[in-house]
């Protein structure tokens, strides 16, 4: 299969090639020529498939020619060795845990897999690869452990000084060896806007092979529809129409939803849920697009002014309008509405939502005001205790700390601190490893 570029679809690639440039050299990001759908049989019968068999064909059209079965298999077996849960907590409303790998977060999955193929591809390769990713929250935790020591592969990993949390930023400035973290004084968007730049300096790249592992990358993105598989395996006997509400900050994870959705998945709607950062859901009401500067809150993940997926979005509907509201209801919702649904969830069932988990049950309520006989299942994309402050805050309670979380709590931070793009490049150059602290 060739990947076509967004800005200008004569410019093809195979998924290979696609993966270590992260994005087209005319700044779009990649789409699949083509989403074939799985036959019907696949669906009728998904309760006697396990994880791997739904994942092996779901994404084998997309690696087909690049990765053979046996190594994608293996892949597979190596990204997917926890659990993703759908845990009922209300009449008609449970949530997907997306929290049990490695890092506690639901870009475990794609990172995983995206360091599975870049090793894959690295093998027998002279020339290093150098991952350069932005990250609001969890994205570099999950990026740095999945590429923790893997060979032929440097990261760099971006992040707004002092608007990720303390155990967020414990995962990706502690683990040394090829990670290395650049602590930006700015937001998540200064810190994408300077990804992006680097990707097109041709002073960096005649120097080096870089790539991104954020969701613009092919390989990031696309993984993330396993989990809507499960959860709709899970879900199935419900008999119900089944609606996901997926907390939204770049959009990659609920475009990778659509994604199983264009595979024959049967979903009756969408809802993007995001924090004061609406641009989409301004976008669902009106119409036009207007990207704005990011807002920090409490969901800090989400913080996201330009959600770079969304045109990936928009493309899977054939920038329908009428088309894509029929498939997506957004809403926005403040800090302090964020507080209340996780108190009154905690009250009333005695479960402890992260503060993005509580965005996507209070879009999923919204939702459901208009369509109360739906089954509705919103994503909780990381474990409350990576948001600790706030869940003690709000809820006056201290989650116990998991294994996962405890092996980094004691250990140094080493960042890069800087504030320009001039200074990102000096270091990209340059090559060094040195840390200032």
């Amino acid at each position: 299969m060739k990947f076509y570029s967004l800005n200008n679809q004569n410019i093809r690639v195979s998924f290979k090639e696609a993966v270590i440039a992260g994005i087209a050299p005319d700044k779009g990001l990649y789409f699949p020529e083509r989403i074939e759908p799985l036959p019907k049989e696949f669906f009728d019968n998904i309760t006697s498939l396990s994880n791997h068999e739904m994942a092996f064909r779901a994404i084998q059209q997309f690696v087909e020619g690049e990765i053979p079965d046996a190594v994608l298999k293996e892949i597979i077996q190596n990204v997917l060795d926890f659990d993703f849960p759908v845990v009922e907590i209300e009449e008609n409303i449970a949530t997907l845990e997306l929290f049990h790998g490695p890092t506690m977060a639901f870009k475990d999955v794609g990172a995983r897999f995206m360091a599975n193929c870049l090793s894959h591809f690295s093998h027998g390769e002279k020339n290093e690869v150098t991952v350069l990713v932005a990250t609001s929250g969890d994205t570099g935790g999950a990026v740095a452990n999945g590429f923790l020591g893997v060979e032929g592969v440097n990261v760099v990993i971006l992040y707004p000084s002092r608007k990720v949390s303390d155990i967020q930023e414990k995962q990706l400035t502690t683990l040394g060896q090829n990670i290395v973290a650049m602590e930006v004084e700015g937001t998540f968007d200064d810190c994408q806007r300077m990804v992006k730049t680097a990707f097109l300096d041709t002073a960096i790249t005649d120097q080096k092979k870089l790539t991104s592992a954020n969701s613009i990358n092919i390989a990031r993105w696309l993984p993330q529809l396993f989990y809507f598989l499960f959860a709709y395996k899970q879900a199935k006997s419900k008999g119900k129409e089944i609606v996901f509400s997926v907390p939204s900050g770049n959009f990659g994870n609920i475009c990778a939803g659509m994604v199983a959705q264009k595979l024959g998945m049967p979903v009756k709607q969408f809802v993007a849920a995001t924090n004061a950062n609406k641009v989409v859901p301004n976008f669902m009401e009106k119409g036009v697009y207007e990207p704005m500067p990011s807002v920090a809150t409490i969901s800090n993940a989400m913080d996201v002014g330009d959600p770079s997926n969304f045109v990936r979005i928009r493309h899977l509907y054939q920038d329908n309008f009428s088309s894509l509201k029929g498939n997506l209801s957004s809403y926005s919702f403040s800090d302090e509405e964020t507080k209340l649904a996780m108190k009154a969830i905690h009250t009333k069932t005695g479960y402890v939502t992260d503060p993005h988990g509580a965005v996507g049950y209070l879009g999923l309520k919204e939702y459901q005001k208009s369509h109360p006989d739906t089954y509705g299942i919103f994503l909780e994309t990381a474990h409350p205790v990576k948001f600790l402050d706030v869940v003690e805050e709000t809820l006056e309670l201290s989650p116990e700390i998991p294994p996962q979380i405890q092996k980094v709590m004691n250990k140094d931070k080493k960042s890069n601190k800087i504030s320009t793009y001039e200074e990102l490049k000096s270091y990209l150059k340059a090559g060094t490893k040195a840390v200032t602290g």
